[in-house]
């Protein structure tokens, strides 16, 4: 569960990275027209994002997540900020046994 645990906080920090880089890139795309950041960005952060699904799924059957709590984790992939912040309530639930 420890490697679980530790692959999933990984990858919350990545794709929380990626997500703000992509707000950045669809920013410089429609304010400036500046697209060719989107056509970089958008699918590694689509790919990191499906490793992030499988990742958390893996860990929610490893710790009995109930399924309110899996898909939260889940949707915080795609709200900045909201990954770094999961990631953290995961630790946290984790270190004191309760599962989401």
């Amino acid at each position: 569960m420890k490697g679980a645990l530790t692959r999933f906080r990984v990858m919350a920090y990545v794709v929380g990275v990626f997500l703000l880089l992509l707000v950045v890139a669809m920013v410089l795309k429609y304010a400036a027209d500046m697209g060719g950041a989107m056509k970089v960005v958008g699918p590694i952060h689509g790919f990191l994002y499906a490793i992030y699904l499988v990742i958390s799924v893996d860990l929610a059957l490893k710790l009995r997540w109930s399924i309110k709590g899996t898909l939260l984790v889940l949707v915080a992939g795609t709200i900045p900020f909201l990954s770094f912040w999961a990631e953290r309530k995961v630790v946290e639930k984790t270190a004191q046994g309760v599962p989401l």
